[in-house]
C-alpha cells in the first residue's frame, strides 16, 4: 500500500479493473493526497468490511468478513471455488497468527459470534502461501497515520485513470514500489474515491501469477470479537 516514510509495507499491489479509462499522468497534489490519507481513513473507520479474492492455481478462494484496522484484527469466512473447498470454513488472524475452523459447508458470511472450540492455529507465514499473503496484505491496509503525500511522487506513485466501485467514484493510482522489494511502482494500485476513501485494491502475490483483489464495503460491517488467547495489537 502507500508507504509511510519511516517504515515500508511488505507487499506488492498490482494493477486492474473495476472500469474507468486510462488518463495516465503525474498525481496532481490533490490525487497525492488523496493516496496519502487512505490508509489513515480505513484507521479512522475503526473497521471495515471487505470481500478478499484469493488467487489459486487450484481454483481460488474468497474469505468474506471485516477487519478492525485499528486492533488489525480480522475475522471472517472461507469459501472455495472451482477444485480449492480444502480450506472452507472461518478464519481470524492478525499479523502474526492464523486461527481456522474447518466447515464442510461454510456459510455465505461468518456468524457474529465466532464458535468458542474448533479452531487450529498457526502462524502466519510470510511466504509460500496465497491465502496467508492474501491475509497479510488485507490487514496493512490501515495505518494510524497518513503517508507523506509529497514523497508518493518521488517513489513512483501515478494516476492510471478513473471509474467506479459498487458506485462510488473513484480515481486508479499506483503506489510506490513495496518494502520487500518484490514488484514495481507500475505494479500497484488502488481505487480512491473522492475524500481518500480506499474502495479496492489489486496486489501481486508471490507465489501465484493473478493478484488478490481486495473489495470494501461489499457488505455490512460486523465488530470483529477476538477469541480466547488471542491478543489484538495496541
Amino acid at each position: 500500500m502507500v508507504l509511510a516514510a519511516a517504515a515500508a509495507t511488505a507487499f506488492v499491489l498490482a494493477g486492474g479493473s473495476g472500469g474507468g479509462s486510462t488518463g495516465r499522468h503525474p498525481l496532481t497534489s490533490d490525487e497525492a493526497n488523496r493516496l496519502a490519507i487512505t490508509r489513515f481513513r480505513n484507521y479512522q473507520a475503526g473497521g471495515r468490511a471487505v470481500t478478499i479474492t484469493v488467487p489459486s492455481t487450484a481454483g481460488g478462494l474468497v474469505v468474506t468478513g471485516s477487519i478492525d484496522y485499528r486492533a488489525r484484527i480480522g475475522y471472517g469466512v472461507v469459501r472455495g471455488s472451482g477444485r480449492d473447498t480444502s480450506s472452507d470454513g472461518l478464519v481470524e488472524w492478525t499479523a502474526g497468527t492464523v486461527l481456522v475452523h474447518p466447515m464442510a459447508n461454510a456459510p455465505a458470511v461468518a456468524p457474529a459470534s465466532p464458535p468458542s472450540s474448533g479452531w487450529y492455529g498457526r502462524p502466519l507465514t510470510s511466504a509460500g502461501s496465497s491465502l496467508d499473503s492474501s491475509l497479510a496484505i488485507a490487514l496493512s491496509l490501515g495505518s494510524d497515520r497518513p503517508d507523506n503525500a509529497e514523497l508518493l511522487p518521488q517513489n513512483g506513485a501515478v494516476r492510471v485513470g478513473q471509474g467506479t466501485v459498487h458506485g462510488h467514484q473513484v480515481v486508479v493510482m499506483t503506489g510506490p514500489k513495496s518494502g520487500s522489494g518484490q514488484g514495481t511502482s507500475g505494479s500497484v494500485r488502488y481505487w480512491v474515491g473522492a475524500d481518500g476513501t480506499m474502495y479496492r485494491v489489486r496486489a501481486g502475490v508471490a507465489s501465484e501469477p493473478a493478484p488478490v483483489v481486495i473489495d470494501f464495503d461489499t457488505q455490512k460491517y460486523v465488530a470483529v470479537r477476538p477469541l480466547p488467547g488471542v491478543t489484538p495489537s495496541p
